[in-house]
């Protein structure tokens, strides 16, 4: 995705590095402050630091079996120092509009983040370099009313209702759906056509899950991105995105399967309704196959968040998910394992059987007045417990000898306004 998108750059350079004429000297100061910014003005740079903790008293010092980004127990984690440098496109526009997207990550949470073959190599310790996103952006005023986007270069996933940017999510520790349901990002390009106000059909290819280009996939052939989007439902109340990825996503080598021919099928469908001022549900839908292993993994995440005032939200997320054939599912101790189970190397992984998972996290979010530089300022602290369904042992202080687990997180979120200064 990062590749090659000469016609992105050349409107970049057209529409926004050129200088603007100069006022004419009878120009009245109403009609110059009127006067559309220049494109680099609209740049935005910012930053945010996560950091929390995770106590689980089944587990006095290894793993939360079931977790990944929160899945050292009683560990102190730098989840995520990131740099963000955007320029947002203007999808409601009637003009040709361009922009970026370029976002930079260390952190313990790059161990499950990496692009296969970018900075996935340069050290083995806990907190590691990731890039998050590198695109460009279009949007091109033409077939529809309402126009067309165009995303090239590396972005995240359309699917689940959480995101790898933790300002999206309520919660601190993820879902299963999140975790082994979805896709986290993607190397290729996507479109966006507005049909009309209520529906977005996108459509997109890429080049598999968490890969890039050449030696950075981990086959040869390329995946299927795509969906629609429902918006402004039932008086803008209701919204739903419904997504899948279809690709082959089994590293080349792997004996008795083609790497090449058998496809993974990631479905999700998020709704999202607002049911008053203050109440929001969302209901994460998920089911996936692996043609090459013949495995399944479906199941249901149900959200539901109550704004008391600026200061305080309270929420809930309900979770079942069934991993029928033991596969999706595990741990992964080391701080390479998770990347080397995706490329075919060597990995140490902790597997939880044909397990059907319940998942129920009670959380708040504490937002104290603080400067406006670092609006957004959030303190997470949030009760979770899993259990096992169906009889098998995957949680414990040695993994697999308990059928359940309590975890107590706490973490924190603070953002920085870098560029435009104070804004």
């Amino acid at each position: 995705m990062r590749r090659g998108f000469s016609f992105v750059g050349a409107g970049l350079l057209l529409l926004g590095l050129g200088v603007a004429s100069p006022a004419g000297a009878d120009d009245t100061a109403e009609s110059a402050s009127a006067a559309p910014a220049n494109w680099a003005d609209t740049i935005k740079i910012s930053s945010y630091l996560e950091a929390g903790i995770t106590a689980n008293p089944y587990y006095s010092t290894g793993l939360n079996f079931g977790h990944l980004f929160t899945d050292k127990s009683n560990a102190l984690l730098l989840n995520q120092i990131s740099l963000i440098a955007e320029r947002p496109i203007d999808s409601s526009s009637k003009d040709f509009d361009f922009g970026f997207r370029f976002q930079f990550m260390a952190g313990t949470d790059a161990r499950y983040t990496h692009f296969i073959g970018e900075l996935d190599r340069v050290g083995d310790s806990r907190v590691q370099l990731d890039i998050v996103e590198a695109n460009l952006q279009a949007h091109l005023p033409v077939l529809t009313d309402g126009g067309i986007d165009i995303k090239a270069g590396q972005f995240v996933t359309l699917e689940g209702a959480e995101v790898i940017d933790p300002r999206g999510n309520f919660f601190y520790s993820h879902s299963y759906i999140f975790n082994f349901g979805v896709p986290l990002k993607h190397t290729g390009i996507l479109t966006t056509t507005h049909v009309n106000p209520n529906l977005d059909v996108i459509l997109g290819i890429t080049s598999g899950v968490n890969t890039t280009l050449g030696g950075g996939d981990n086959n040869d052939r390329p995946a299927f991105h795509g969906g629609f989007a429902l918006n402004n439902l039932f008086d803008g109340k209701v919204s739903a995105l419904i997504s899948t990825h279809i690709g082959p996503e089994i590293p080349e080598g792997t004996p008795g399967v083609d790497p090449n021919g058998d496809m993974r099928y990631l479905n999700d469908a998020t709704i999202t309704w607002k049911v008053s001022d203050a109440l929001t549900s969302i209901t994460d839908l998920n089911l996936i196959r692996d043609d090459g292993f013949n495995a399944w993994g479906y199941g249901a995440a149900q959200y539901l968040i109550y704004q008391f005032n600026d200061l305080l939200s309270v929420g809930g997320r309900a979770e079942i998910w069934r991993d029928a054939n033991a596969f999706f599912v595990g741990a992964f101790p080391g701080n390479t394992d998770f990347l080397n189970a995706q490329v075919g190397k060597p990995a140490t992984i902790i597997g939880g059987g044909k397990t059907t998972y319940l998942a129920l996290t009670l959380g708040l979010n504490i937002k104290p007045h603080v400067p406006k530089a670092i609006g957004g300022f959030v303190i997470r602290p949030e009760i979770r417990y899993d259990r096992s369904l169906t009889g098998t042992h995957p949680f414990g202080s040695a993994n697999n000898t308990r059928p359940d687990q309590l975890t107590l997180g706490l973490d924190f979120v603070l953002p920085f306004t870098i560029w435009p200064f104070g804004g």
